[in-house]
């Protein structure tokens, strides 16, 4: 990894900046060019820039999905018993540790992308707060997704998270339930939404080998309820662990689904919840954007952090239409789960099929 040891190195005594008193009018930064309610909030502007700019390069793609990756799994991983991890930057400074957990396989890739800029703004933010940052921006990015807080203050990351606390794509839904439990998510539509909607724009990564970039659903550079109809097809083939990746063809031509995901619809838990998101954009983004938003503040107290999020821009406007089925396919492609309710109808698109195109890779973009 090109700056693990950079991260690791980064010193754990940087500066943060203070929290101020609320101010209610907005004034002008010492930049000359923005202004700001809060003037702490000042000398994000240029990270917020270089951010947009050179790292997500202003589109859903393969880094903003990343970004958000990155989110979840620096957050998820605390425990309320043993101490250590929550959103406070440690899988960056202790990537040496963090990165041997079985979840987090191909998080060194982000990490390596990611690394020159939280190193280059390590002065202005900790890594706790830079991951945070990049995870909001890379949502507004994201057609569709909600536009989420942003709090400034995290001190610098004093250990690594403790082992297997990062649900796996390979799980069963008890073990992912009681895994979200134990940081606070009570309900199975918290669950549902953070999980369903960071897979909408999302695709596989090295939990998948070989198959980098197939997205999970039909629209991953828009963040939308396709990923709960998708799943919900009768006949797709989920991916399985160790030596039983097996078959990978799926009724959504160019898509793979997580075997996690694909229970998460269909068990008695969570399926009328996974159910209740499909074509529910505007519920959907609510609860996703509370669900990471309590993410963000795992293992950290608001009350000491500086509300900064005047520093994210507007979210791009959800402007498409309902989720639809893959052409030739009908509701009886639907395996129905739920016991309480009828999955909506859904009209199919017109024919013939084609094949989703894969997520351009990062790495990738700078051969071409």
């Amino acid at each position: 990894m090109v700056f693990s040891a950079a991260l690791s190195a980064l010193a754990l005594s940087l500066p943060l900046l203070s929290v101020n008193a609320l101010r209610t009018r907005r004034a002008l930064c010492p930049d000359g060019v923005n202004t700001a309610i809060n003037l702490a909030c000042c000398s994000l502007f240029p990270v917020v820039q270089d951010i947009q700019e050179n790292f997500l390069t202003n589109e859903c793609g393969d880094s903003a999905h990343g970004a958000l990756r990155l989110v979840f799994h620096d957050a998820i991983g605390i425990s309320p018993t043993a101490g250590g991890g929550g959103a406070d930057g440690s899988i960056a400074t202790f990537n040496e540790t963090e990165l041997t957990f079985p979840a987090n396989l191909g998080i060194d890739d982000i990490l390596d992308e990611i690394g020159p800029f939280l190193l280059k703004h390590s002065n202005t933010m900790s890594p706790g707060d830079f991951i945070q940052l990049a995870g909001a921006l890379s949502l507004v990015q994201c057609p569709g997704a909600p536009r989420i807080p942003f709090f400034m203050g995290r001190a610098q990351p004093k250990a690594a998270s403790p082992p297997n606390l990062v649900p796996q794509p390979f799980d069963s839904v008890a073990s992912i339930v009681q895994r979200f439990g134990e940081v606070g998510f009570t309900t199975p539509e918290e669950i549902v939404a953070v999980v369903g909607g960071s897979h909408s724009v999302a695709g596989a990564d090295d939990v998948v080998p070989g198959l980098q970039g197939l997205p999970f659903d039909q629209t991953p550079s828009v963040f939308d309820t396709q990923i709960f109809v998708d799943v919900q097809l009768r006949g797709t083939i989920f991916t399985g662990q160790g030596g039983n990746q097996g078959e990978t063809e799926t009724s959504v031509l160019g898509t793979v689904r997580l075997q996690s995901d694909h229970l998460l619809a269909r068990d008695s838990q969570t399926n009328c919840a996974w159910q209740s998101f499909a074509n529910n954009q505007a519920a959907m983004a609510e609860a996703f954007g509370q669900g990471v938003l309590k993410l963000s503040l795992l293992g950290q107290n608001q009350d000491e952090l500086t509300d900064c999020s005047e520093v994210i821009p507007a979210a791009i406007p959800f402007t498409g239409g309902p989720a639809t089925l893959p052409p030739g396919l009908t509701m009886n492609d639907i395996e129905q789960a739920c016991a309480t309710a009828a999955f909506p109808s859904l009209a199919t698109q017109p024919g013939p099929a084609t094949s989703v195109p894969a997520i351009p890779q990062a790495d990738d973009d700078d051969d071409s």
